[in-house]
């Protein structure tokens, strides 16, 4: 008995000196249920919006000031014709539109009936009909209240318009978003593996010390998995067209190098994750555990960001996934071209950059 109590107590204390193996047990299940319970939400919180108000009377004005005062909301701008509510949109500055009739407070007064237009954008589906339930609500609170002590009730009618997915079909949501967690995860996963397999071998070394700069050879090692990689995204795109029915508004050119773009990004991530991983299951569990959670809960695939804790809100932005969903959306579903996109773009462009360079620092270093 004494030898297997002591058995036990050698593992425990294998367990301990193991700083990745405490993380796993006790950090990730931490970190999973906090993403958990702040990111899966389908509440809307601070959802930036636009009023176009034709009438601009008192009425309106206390409508307007409810709607700001309420948390669900935050009034973003102003807008004084019509024309600019598709630009707002596809710059992605907004996501619903407010729009006031003309004479609003004397048809309410004379006729008993005036109309606001709610107009969302139902790229995301959920937030769009989110959006308008809750609109309503407080336009419901607000006629409540205006009609106490009156005899002939006053009626505000609120008429909803979904752009860019009438219908509100889910997998225009789902297919921009799998198409991302698909690229992101195979991708960086793969690499991340291959150059740990390199490593556990001992033949990484050996590359890093060939004439070959260590730029080069990390290169050489992505190239075939950049041409499988485009080959996904051709099928998916090729499946979301043909199969889904989804549409593709924008340019074709534009969202393969844009998809092309996302694809470096990937696969840089996935190199600077074999240069922190010492074996190739430590590599897939830092692929799959650290970019799976993040890409699915904290890109705005599923759950609405601006309605996130305003830290979850600032780590989405280091978050590659995000940038590209919103290109996807907006070239598949809006169809913007480079001049709506070029700040993701470059953002993109950036942290790959970044991703490699540290990356063959890191190489350089561990062979000096």
């Amino acid at each position: 008995m004494k030898r297997f109590i002591g058995f036990i107590q050698k593992e425990f204390y294998h367990i301990l000196r193991d700083k990745r193996s405490l993380f796993i047990l006790f950090g990730m299940p931490i970190v999973q249920v906090l993403l958990f319970g702040f990111a899966i939400t389908n509440e809307i919180n601070n959802v930036d919006i636009a009023i176009l108000d034709h009438s601009k009377d008192a009425t309106t004005k206390e409508i307007i000031d409810k709607i700001a005062a309420s948390k669900y909301f935050s009034i973003k701008q102003f807008i004084d014709h019509e024309a600019a509510i598709e630009p707002a949109f596809k710059k992605g500055q907004i996501k619903a539109v407010l729009n006031f009739e003309e004479d609003f407070s004397k048809k309410l007064i004379s006729g008993n009936k005036a109309t606001i237009q709610i107009l969302t954008d139902a790229t995301d589906p959920n937030t769009a009909n989110t959006i308008s339930t809750y609109t309503a609500s407080i336009l419901q609170n607000y006629q409540q209240e205006l009609n106490k002590g009156i005899a002939l009730s006053y009626q505000i009618v609120p008429k909803t318009r979904l752009a860019y997915n009438p219908e509100l079909k889910s997998v225009f949501m789902f297919v921009p978003g799998v198409m991302t967690v698909i690229l992101m995860l195979v991708s960086a996963m793969m690499t991340s593996i291959s150059i740990t397999r390199e490593k556990e071998l001992g033949t990484m070394e050996i590359l890093l010390v060939s004439p070959l700069k260590p730029l080069q050879v990390i290169i050489g090692k992505v190239v075939p998995y950049i041409l499988l990689a485009v080959i996904n995204a051709i099928v998916i795109i090729l499946l979301s067209i043909f199969v889904f029915r989804m549409p593709v508004q924008g340019s074709l050119f534009l969202l393969g190098a844009e998809s092309l773009l996302f694809i470096i990004n990937a696969l840089s991530l996935g190199i600077l994750i074999s240069t922190i991983s010492a074996s190739q299951q430590t590599a897939m569990m830092v692929s799959l555990m650290g970019l799976m959670l993040p890409v699915i809960l904290l890109s705005g695939f599923i759950f609405p960001i601006s309605s996130m804790p305003i830290p979850l809100q600032l780590i989405s932005n280091i978050i590659p996934a995000k940038w590209f969903i919103i290109i996807l959306k907006g070239i598949m579903l809006k169809g913007v071209g480079m001049a709506y996109v070029w700040k993701e773009t470059l953002i993109l462009i950036g942290m790959t950059l970044l991703f490699i360079t540290i990356s063959t620092k890191k190489y350089k270093i561990r062979l000096e």
